[in-house]
């Protein structure tokens, strides 16, 4: 079992049942069953060491609770992560390609590959020619202004919601202690669903 300990970024261990955060829109990137009522939104930042360490749990979580749960990723990049803005927007251009989640993982698994790149987003485009995504289009959407609006709206909704450290996770519209591990993940969905 993997457990993991938190430190700010990601320091979050409080749990203050009083901060709750805004229902799905159009726009959210969903995992799992959009309709189930379970919704677990995770507000993340790819150049966050503790997000990429929570990744692979989150991942096989997410894999293992079948159409149990809604897993919503929005993105809240920190401003001392100089690359976090351009992964997130790397992020919503697979997806306006059907490939959030495969560009997702790509960036969270090659962090280090990219993190304090002066290049990443060439980086980002050869995961983009990896994922067999149009480049001409990823690129246009990589600087549109619809993907710069779309990470700030989830920024936003984040601060709105008290979120001061990555990740943050709220079950069901409250916020939640950090589950340390992937059996503390399952207890809650458990024990809230």
């Amino acid at each position: 079992m993997i457990k993991l300990a938190s430190v700010k970024p990601g320091n979050n261990g409080d749990n203050d049942s009083n901060l709750t955060v805004s229902a799905l829109s159009a726009t959210d990137q969903i995992k799992g069953n959009a309709s189930s009522t379970n919704v677990i939104i995770e507000y993340s930042d790819f150049q966050c060491p503790a997000c990429a360490s929570y990744h692979p749990i989150v991942k096989q979580f997410v894999a293992d609770s079948g159409d149990k749960v809604a897993f919503v990723y929005r993105h809240f990049p920190l401003p001392q992560h100089k690359n976090a803005k351009t992964s997130a927007a790397a992020a919503e251009a697979a997806g306006k390609q059907g490939k959030f989640w495969e560009m997702h993982d790509l960036i969270f698994e090659n962090q280090k590959a990219w993190e304090n790149s002066a290049k990443a987003e060439e980086i980002f485009t050869g995961y983009a020619r990896q994922l067999g995504l149009n480049v001409e289009q990823f690129a246009a959407d990589y600087n549109s202004e619809e993907i710069k609006a779309k990470v700030d709206a989830d920024y936003k909704s984040g601060v709105k919601a008290g979120v001061n450290s990555t990740p943050s996770f709220f079950l069901n519209g409250k916020k939640i202690t950090n589950p340390r591990s992937y059996d503390e993940f399952k207890t809650l969905l458990q024990q809230n669903g």
